[in-house]
């Protein structure tokens, strides 16, 4: 039998035209690479080549450790690890000086995925969590309504006759909206975000090609809720969102996911991924979950939709300097709890 020859190379600028048909995640598009780019970021793309195979397509970024040559890999959404995407890796690592790369693969758990096959550690900080909300587009609205909580469905009805209107809006006006609701947000819910400049440079990027797009929802003349949404291949996603504390009895964040699902469905568009989830809960009971933790909220909201719990087969982190990576868990392990404790004073 004639053994296949297999090729890993750099990818070039001629290779933009066919990337993105290689890939499955947005995380993994051209676009997104140039985004990160942008930040300062280091990127590295690597085609995978091999007779009478579809090419896969790398895209890993790699980052500093402030005051050290050392830096961190991290490559999400990509293909199932194997032999020989781990060697590869490992010496793209030496070569970076990696600590460390971190794999969050776009598989999901029905594969079954050993840590044990690849000599994998479980990450010690995932960035993604193992498991998502997955809405079918392809049901009937009459179907999707059916099967939302009651309490879902009355919000949506509440919103409509409060007269909250949902609508695609690119505009500058909307993105700075977006800007100002999200610093809001983030500051009411205490969570650790991405600035200004971040924002700003993702939406110019990824909106050019069409895969970032921006809702707003307005009540009284004022936009009180603004999500932005990327498509990619069949599937939307919902990575961004924010939304006022003013008016918050009108539930404009249910009329906006209700209208988001019309409008991928409008598109042709098969699934519609929330970006998130808790997970099951730890006693079987519809309420088991940790009312404390800070995504409760978010996951009560998405699960009123009744969309599919998807569990993906986790993070991981393929460790290249053992002494520097367990010195490395310790730092960091201080440095969040030092963060979390700074965003309680």
């Amino acid at each position: 039998m004639k053994k296949s020859s297999l090729t890993v190379r750099p990818a070039n600028p001629d290779d933009y035209k066919r990337w993105n048909t290689a890939v499955y995640h947005p995380l993994q598009t051209w676009e997104w690479g140039e985004f990160r780019q942008k930040m300062g970021i280091d990127v590295v793309r690597l085609i995978v080549e091999e007779e009478e195979k579809k090419s896969q397509c790398w895209q890993l970024t790699f980052h500093k450790i402030p005051h050290t040559p050392f830096t961190i890999g991290y490559f999400p959404k990509g293909p199932m690890p194997d032999k020989c995407m781990l060697n590869e890796l490992t010496k793209l690592g030496k070569q970076k000086k990696a600590i460390f790369i971190q794999l969050e693969p776009n598989i999901t758990n029905n594969f079954q995925f050993s840590i044990f096959n690849f000599q994998l550690k479980k990450s010690h900080h995932p960035l993604f969590t193992t498991y998502t909300f997955v809405l079918d587009l392809t049901q009937s609205e009459e179907e999707l309504l059916k099967n939302m909580h009651s309490k879902t469905r009355y919000n949506i009805r509440l919103a409509q006759k409060h007269g909250v209107v949902v609508k695609e809006d690119s505009s500058d006006g909307a993105f700075q909206s977006y800007l100002a609701l999200s610093e809001e947000t983030t500051h009411r819910q205490g969570f650790f975000a991405h600035n200004q400049t971040y924002h700003q440079t993702m939406w110019d990027t990824m909106r050019i090609n069409g895969t970032a797009r921006l809702f707003t929802a307005t009540y009284n003349h004022e936009i009180i809720t603004v999500w932005i949404i990327f498509c990619f291949q069949d599937t939307m996603y919902y990575p961004y969102g924010a939304s006022s504390r003013k008016y918050r009895e009108v539930m404009a964040p249910n009329l906006m996911l209700w209208e988001l699902i019309r409008w991928g469905k409008a598109k042709g568009l098969k699934q519609f991924d929330l970006w998130g989830a808790m997970g099951p809960s730890t006693d079987g009971s519809a309420d088991g979950l940790d009312t404390n933790d800070p995504w409760y909220g978010f996951h009560r909201f998405k699960e009123g939709y009744s969309p599919d719990l998807v569990e993906f087969v986790g993070s991981y982190d393929m460790v290249i300097n053992p002494i520097l990576y367990k010195l490395y868990c310790i730092g960091d392990s201080v440095r969040w709890k030092i963060l979390k404790l700074r965003s309680k004073l």
